[in-house]
């Protein structure tokens, strides 16, 4: 049976099988199983710090990597949980439990599928840079505040969700701080920074999560330290692979989970399509965002049914498989049948992973996440850049995601609004135009010309996208107008947009026009413009006679009508 894709939604896997061959498969084989075992401690971590149970993250990583490998855009992306999403997943399974979380999740999930179809993958990666930078590092932040009791093994009461009152419980707690936790915790964090000093092939969370496992358990079966908490002492361990679940998705449910689930589709976009462009700079290749978005929604609407948490692309695992010469989607296919086989084997033995380690992983996580580099330079440009910033990583770390990408993108458009405000010009011009920079001879010559306008003939032009800011300084510019001209040339050669705003503002200008006998001509106007100016009340109004090419008909046109005005003046 063979499966037909339309060409602008065909997964990358089935154009590189096209050309598979032995040497591509044991290169995507040796990079699916460096990628799986690297997965592998990520995963755990990223389920636990999630408010939900170790396996889970594993089933996500498992049954989202599949997923997403198969029917993704990308030839080298790797799906499963990221760090990104802990925040979100967390504040859900506190506020609407696994359950919300799961509704929570097919509803990123159509969201995701929707904008794939919808082709809205390029604009997704127009977002701009200082709140996607803003938020990252707001999460890194959060993250990290979330590992300080595992970090130092406190001892605390319950912990708030606040950030704020996260860390007042922090330093009240101090004095439970257990030595051996923090012992194990900075060991874990020295072993995967300084692993890649002897070998960038072994991933340091993997050595350090072995190493601290081995350690722990010599520790306690041998030396009676029995203080070092692990991940057996805190969940049930389940080996098994999962049942299909029931996700009770009603209106109710939707309209109360709407907003997070929009959160958690918005990251998963961004995150993807961030992770995919980055792999194409390396790899040279060019990713189908769209295609990847579809794949980013499937695997959100099936993980929940297996008991997973939302997924998406994975920077740090998508360069792990680039730099152990994984190439085509082969090799995340494998890494995801590598951990399903060690879940089904070796799953029993995470249960004696020290919780202190995990905490170390993802304050490495946190640390590789908050791009502070970036960040520091960010706030050292443009006060609308620094503005931009601050308020969505203030607003991440103090409130919530959604808040922050809502109000970031709130305060980046109207910044837009406001350089275009001041890039758009109306200028006003009588007597003669100069035509010096607008006239080249054959020979490549300058040649100088000016074209002379009737007596009672104003131009006015317009430079930039014509929309509802610029229509506001437009009729300020015309209202100021004295003079005693009869007929106005409206230059719009350099008008690539008009909005609704814009139409409506110069179709009302026609009109006043026309009542004070005042004559518009409009020029230049471009072919996207035009179609929309033809569809308006604008050519009735006007004439259609009076919608010129350019200048020169326009002019011409000008004397034409100031001829008949002076002859039926002159009778007067």
């Amino acid at each position: 049976m063979r499966i037909n894709f339309p060409r602008d939604f065909q997964p990358a896997l089935f154009q590189s099988l096209k050309t598979y061959n032995k040497e591509k498969f044991l290169a995507d084989l040796m990079a699916g199983l460096i990628v799986g075992i690297v997965a592998l401690p990520l995963a755990i971590a990223f389920g636990i710090a999630s408010g939900v149970t170790p396996e889970k993250g594993i089933y996500t990583a498992i049954i989202a990597g599949f997923i997403i490998s198969f029917l993704g855009g990308s030839t080298v992306q790797i799906g499963g949980p990221t760090g990104a999403f802990i925040v979100i997943v967390y504040g859900i399974v506190e506020q609407y439990g696994v359950q919300g979380l799961a509704i929570a999740t097919v509803l990123a999930g159509i969201m995701l599928l929707v904008m794939g179809f919808m082709k809205l993958g390029a604009v997704i990666k127009f977002i701009p840079y200082p709140i996607v930078v803003g938020f990252t590092s707001g999460i890194a932040l959060t993250i990290f505040s979330t590992q300080i009791k595992d970090f130092f093994g406190l001892t605390t009461p319950t912990l708030p969700s606040g950030f704020i009152e996260k860390w007042g419980i922090y330093f009240e707690s101090f004095g439970t701080i257990n030595w051996w936790a923090a012992l194990f915790a900075f060991i874990s964090v020295a072993i995967i920074v300084f692993t890649p000093k002897v070998s960038r092939k072994i991933p340091g969370s993997l050595v350090a999560l072995i190493v601290m496992t081995i350690a722990g358990y010599l520790l306690k079966e041998y030396a009676g330290i029995t203080t070092i908490e692990t991940i057996g002492d805190r969940f049930v361990i389940n080996s098994d692979l999962p049942e299909i679940k029931q996700i009770p998705i009603n209106l109710s449910s939707i309209r109360v989970l709407f907003p997070a689930a929009f959160t958690i589709a918005m990251l998963g976009a961004i995150e993807s399509l961030l992770s995919a462009t980055v792999a194409d700079g390396i790899t040279g290749k060019k990713h189908n965002s769209n295609m990847e978005l579809v794949a980013q929604g499937v695997a959100n609407i099936v993980v929940p049914f297996f008991g997973g948490i939302p997924a998406t692309g994975a920077i740090a695992r998508t360069m792990t498989n680039i730099n152990n010469g994984g190439r085509t989607p082969v090799a995340g296919i494998i890494h995801a049948f590598v951990l399903l086989l060690i879940v089904l084997f070796l799953g029993d033995l995470t249960r004696h992973i020290p919780m202190a380690c995990l905490a170390g992983v993802l304050v490495v996580v946190a640390y590789n996440m908050s791009e502070w580099r970036t960040f520091i330079t960010l706030v050292k440009q443009s006060k609308d850049t620094r503005v931009i910033l601050l308020t969505t990583f203030l607003l991440t770390v103090i409130f919530d995601l959604t808040i922050a990408i809502g109000f970031g993108l709130l305060l980046a458009v109207f910044g837009f609004l406001k350089r275009m405000n001041e890039t758009t010009k109306v200028s006003r011009t009588t007597g003669s135009i100069n035509m010096t920079d607008e006239m080249e001879s054959h020979s490549g010559e300058i040649q100088e010309e000016l074209l002379h306008l009737p007596h009672g003939v104003e131009v006015y032009e317009i430079e930039g996208p014509f929309f509802f800011g610029v229509a506001n300084k437009f009729d300020e510019v015309m209202r100021d107008l004295h003079g005693h001209s009869h007929i106005r040339i409206i230059r719009m050669r350099r008008v690539p947009f008009i909005d609704s705003t814009g139409l409506n503002n110069l179709e009302a200008l026609c009109v006043k026009s026309k009542k004070e006998k005042i004559q518009i001509i409009l020029s230049g106007v471009q072919n996207s413009v035009r179609e929309k100016i033809i569809r308006s009340e604008i050519p009735s109004i006007i004439g259609e006679k009076n919608i010129c090419d350019n200048i020169h008909l326009a002019v011409e046109r000008a004397e034409i009508l100031d001829a008949k005005w002076r002859e039926k003046h002159r009778h007067l």
